[in-house]
């Protein structure tokens, strides 16, 4: 049987760079011996399976998409870099699909050894013997927590041989966290080919979208043309939200018909070779916003160019957050849905009740991306190559102290931006966001339909 052709087509390039990256930063640091293992399968009732999703950081270093697989780091004075997977089996590939086996897997993938993933029991102590270091990441799972237990004790059984186990445990994937952060060219690369996807799905959706129909439908929409465009998965489930459903930040359900002068949130992105985007738009489902409608939506879209703005290397995490809801809080003032001043709004936090969410995080392989915010407790500057989501929305639920032309009005506007060297680049600016154009679309798409 022959490898799926996106596979065998698959750069190991950039994988291979990232292993020896992590190599020295683990020399760097005194050596040792890292152990970083792949997500399992996972039964979805009786004797199906959820699709398989390989684990983000195992896939980081070295591109390999099987389950059963396991990545061991060898730094210091012989590094090594071995790969244990599952072995060649022809009669499990007529039923479950093609197999690498360790010696193709080590040519193509470009490591120094592999075993089969039933030999790593016997070879983890060998290789841990005599390693000033182990590099794991304890708590994550606790069957692995175990394995690796047993070796470190078999290790240790043998001390009156001289033989010397690891003295102490560095956290691995806060070190791949450092790393991760910074996309390299590779990387970017598939995440604005992902935000053209995703943007050509949004404006789909968009088309498609007129009252009476239900938020499913307009879900299929979406990913139809994920795949139909070669993504592999959504990135996350996604949310088409009509009305009231637009002012609960994870509904998920998209079972509601839409009505006529509803709004339409959608917050949906596609993976693409194991790269996430992470878009939302917030639209009328007739093609025409009325007068609340545009008010708050023109609020969060100003919101959102003030975040965009704050973005440039250097400036830290939290001004592009601080931008936008100075923005906001001064608009719900201004829209009568808080009373006061703007010092106080903000001092006290009012502006939380409609808009209680950060302005962004970070993306990349996951959704919500590996990275931490901040740093010796300040928040953490940011660099060339960071890409991170701009979020602001407003969310009016039903009060009696809310003037009634706005209940029911939830409206997120999402872009994917990249960090550059002088600023930011959205990722996902294939799809409109200006109330002109949203409305320019959907008034073709009705006018052809």
């Amino acid at each position: 049987m022959n490898a799926p052709t996106a596979t065998s087509l698959l750069d190991t390039t950039p994988f291979l760079a990232r292993r020896q990256r992590l190599l020295d930063r683990m020399a760097a640091a005194g050596g040792g011996v890292a152990i970083l293992p792949t997500a399992p399968e996972v039964a979805r009732n009786r004797d199906t399976q959820y699709p398989y999703r390989h684990d983000s950081y195992f896939y980081y270093l070295s591109g390999f998409r099987e389950p059963g697989a396991v990545v061991v780091l060898v730094a210091g004075a012989e590094p090594k870099q071995i790969l244990f997977c599952r072995e060649k089996d022809e009669e499990r590939e007529i039923w479950d699909g093609f197999r690498y086996g360790p010696d193709a897997a080590r040519e193509v993938f470009g490591f120094d050894e592999a075993w089969t993933i039933g030999d790593f029991d016997r070879r983890l102590p060998e290789l841990l013997a005599n390693q000033p270091l182990m590099w794991f990441s304890l708590g994550n799972d606790a069957e692995w927590d175990a394995r690796v237990t047993r070796a470190l004790n078999a290790v240790r059984a043998n001390a009156r041989t001289g033989i010397v186990p690891p003295h102490s445990v560095r956290d691995l994937r806060a070190e791949l966290d450092e790393m991760r952060l910074v996309k390299d060219s590779f990387e970017i690369d598939i995440m604005r080919r992902a935000g053209a996807i995703s943007a050509e799905a949004h404006c789909r959706a968009m088309r498609a979208t007129r009252p009476g129909r239900f938020e499913y439908e307009i879900e299929a929409e979406l990913l139809h043309h994920f795949r139909r465009s070669g993504s592999q998965y959504p990135a996350y489930t996604s949310i088409v939200a009509a009305g009231a459903n637009a002012c609960i930040l994870h509904y998920v359900e998209n079972d509601r018909r839409i009505a006529d002068g509803d709004l339409l949130l959608i917050d949906a992105g596609c993976e693409l070779d194991g790269y996430a985007s992470d878009i939302t738009r917030s639209f009328p489902a007739n093609g025409h916003f009325s007068g609340p409608q545009r008010a708050v939506y023109e609020l969060v879209l100003a919101a959102q160019h003030a975040a965009r703005a704050a973005i440039r290397p250097g400036a830290h995490w939290n001004e592009p957050h601080d931008a936008a809801v100075k923005v906001l809080a001064q608009g719900m003032l201004d829209l009568k849905l808080l009373e006061g001043s703007l010092d106080a709004v903000l001092e006290k936090g009012d502006y939380r009740r409609f808009y209680m969410h950060r302005t962004g995080h970070w993306l990349g392989m996951d959704v919500h991306d590996a990275g931490e915010y901040k740093v010796g407790g300040d928040w953490r500057p940011l660099e060339a190559g960071m890409v991170l989501t701009v979020e602001p929305g407003c969310y009016i639920r039903p009060a009696a102290d809310v003037p009634e032309a706005f209940w029911n009005i939830g409206i997120r506007i999402e872009d994917d931006a990249l960090v550059t060297a002088d600023g930011c680049e959205y990722l996902t600016d294939g799809v409109p966001r200006e109330v002109v154009d949203i409305e320019a679309l959907m008034r073709d798409a009705h006018a052809a339909a």
